[in-house]
Order: structure tokens, then sequence, then C-alpha cells
């Protein structure tokens, strides 16, 4: 049997939120990647094996609509960053930057990227060429939505540090919405992402 993540993708809800199922090839445990909206498509998806625990990646709704429901039906451990976790309805664990997610044999870190929202994580996956899932911190063609300068210098300084500077250009981005991209595609566009602003 092939070893690392099995990944799996689907988009739930009026705002076309990302669902990301990671399931451990080797041990066949399972996490949940944002319980956005749509509990019985997630519930199927995530049927008959289970899963462990669901990661909130940021407090905004669109992002969790389906948490509770999911929980309930899963028993699940719902983990999200302290400074986003009094938003999101239910949180059994937090996670700060530098804290490890299992995933069976898998190992992701836990990033925790300030801007978008105080409290927003990433999560990476080293193996198999790098595998980010980032919530709504970064976008093919851009970063996250801020509401001000202060957020996007300080989400910008995050990706550059955190991210773009010492993942590879290998690193596939599994974003909260949309298409998957690659760090090495976005890299070039980050000075006209600072000069545009956002």
């Amino acid at each position: 049997m092939t070893t690392g993540l099995e990944i799996t993708k689907l988009s739930v809800g009026p705002m076309d939120n990302n669902a990301y199922l990671l399931r451990c090839r080797t041990t066949g445990d399972g996490i949940l990647i944002d319980a956005a909206n749509e509990a019985p498509k997630l519930l199927r998806l995530v049927e008959p094996q289970g899963i462990a625990a669901v990661v909130t990646t940021h407090r905004h709704p669109d992002h969790w609509m389906a948490l509770q429901e999911v929980l309930s039906a899963t028993g699940a451990e719902s983990l999200a960053h302290p400074a986003d976790a009094p938003e999101i309805p239910v949180v059994t664990s937090t996670l700060t930057e530098g804290d490890t997610v299992t995933v069976g044999d898998c190992t992701l870190e836990v990033i925790h990227l300030v801007g978008h929202t105080p409290g927003s994580i990433a999560l990476y996956y080293a193996a198999e060429g790098g595998h980010l899932f980032t919530g709504d911190s970064l976008f093919p063609g851009g970063p996250g939505r801020t509401t001000n300068p202060t957020d996007f210098n300080s989400l910008m300084d995050d990706l550059e540090a955190k991210v773009f500077g010492p993942l590879p250009d290998s690193t596939v981005i599994y974003p909260g919405h949309g298409k998957d991209s690659t760090l090495g595609t976005e890299r070039p566009s980050i000075p006209d992402w600072r000069a545009r602003g956002w």
C-alpha cells in the first residue's frame, strides 16, 4: 500500500468552500479541514472510517457552518487557534504555531498566519513534495482578504517568513475556496501583491 496522505477535496455551500479529508493510507486514520457546510455531504465523505478531528482554519462562519453536526455524528475533536476559538461554536483543543497534527503515520505542522483573522492557521505536510492547506490566508493570485494596511502587511510578512521563505516551490497550495496552485507558481507575484496592497 502506498504510504502518505490521501487528500480528498469537496466544495460545499453557497460560497463554494473547500473542505479537505486527509486520510493516512497506512492506518486509515483521518481528519477533516473545515467542516464548512452541507453536513450530510461531509459525513458521506468521511464514512465509514470516520475522522479523529476537525481542524477549523479560521473563525469566519462559512468555514464552520457544519461543524457541530459533524462533531456530533463522528465524535471527533475540534481544533482551532486560540485567537479565533471564541468565535467558533465548539473547540475542544487549540493549536498554535509549531504544533503538529497527526493523521495516522503522517504529521502536519501548524503555521499561524495573522491578518485575514487573528487566529488563521495553515497546515503543512512536508512529504511528497509538500502540501499546504491555507484556509483563506493564501489563494492563487494573492493573499486572503484583509480590511486595513496593518492586517495586510502582517499577513504578507507571515506568508513571506513562514511560507514562501522556508517551503519549496513544489508545495501544493490548497485554499479555502477555488482551485489549487503551487508556491512556485505564486512566488513571482509577491512584489505585485505588495505594490497593490491586497
